[in-house]
């Protein structure tokens, strides 16, 4: 078995000259991430609807699409993953007797200043949050981590603001 020393893709950048009003003539520096081929990789967006879905497994596929260990070209130090809009987050299923057993816990830092609640007071008030702090507990724990998190979109009811982007919808295993 022939063992891959090279990285699927890589991060590029290009530099072009632009014109200012204040310094003149500057050059300006474009990042961007390039195949093993050297074509430019492109973002998707998807839609995941999450009416009774397991809220366990619907973190885990998410987590999958967001770190682009769906996608051929995988790398671990990169950000190779799409977009994921999920709409119904206030549908998602707890299983067995999570809703009153599981606790979301903050700390203020201050002595004293634990505050906890269980999923079923997460769930009235907060739905997104739920599942945006499933999905962030299984992504890497570092800065690459928090910059997948940026591309979740989670929204509590059926209606989300990313019509532009045409993003397009994927069923999940149930």
């Amino acid at each position: 078995m022939k063992i891959q020393k090279t990285p699927l893709c890589r991060w590029a950048v290009t530099h072009s000259k632009v014109q200012t009003k204040r310094k003149g003539e500057i050059e300006k520096t474009l990042g961007y991430l390039v195949d093993h081929n050297g074509n430019k990789i492109e973002k998707k967006w998807y839609v995941v609807d999450a009416t009774d879905v397991p809220l366990g497994r619907l973190a885990g596929q998410i987590a999958m699409v967001l770190m682009g260990k769906n996608k051929p070209y995988y790398t671990p130090h990169l950000d190779t993953g799409d977009f994921v809009i999920v709409v119904n987050a206030d549908k998602v299923k707890l299983t067995g007797k999570k809703l009153d057993k599981k606790k979301y816990y903050r700390y203020s830092g201050y002595p004293g200043g634990i505050k906890e609640r269980t999923a079923r007071q997460m769930m009235d008030k907060f739905p997104d949050r739920v599942v945006r702090l499933a999905v962030k507990r299984m992504l890497p724990k570092k800065a690459l981590g928090e910059k997948m998190l940026k591309k979740l979109k989670v929204y509590a009811g059926p209606e989300h603001e990313h019509a532009a982007q045409k993003p397009e919808l994927i069923e999940l295993v149930k």
